[in-house]
């Protein structure tokens, strides 16, 4: 082989090597991604269920203030 083939050899394998640098990046920043969503998901599941107590919760208070009304009046 040439010099200049060898050197372009040379070149081509460095270039495989970054491509398979950044692909691995890559898939570390989407196996990131995935769990940032499936924290996210449970942050929702979280927030409906507190929401759901905060209703159950509300309609307790309501029921008891009417309670309240009923044995003052």
């Amino acid at each position: 082989m040439s010099a200049d083939t060898l050197a372009l050899s040379a070149d081509t394998l460095a270039l495989s090597a970054d491509t398979l640098a950044l692909s691995a990046d890559t898939l570390a920043l989407s196996a990131d991604t995935l769990a940032l969503s499936a924290n996210g998901l449970a942050l929702s599941a979280d927030t409906l269920a507190l929401s759901a107590d905060a209703l159950a919760l509300q309609g307790i208070a309501k029921f008891n203030s009417l309670g309240i009304n009923e044995m003052l009046y």
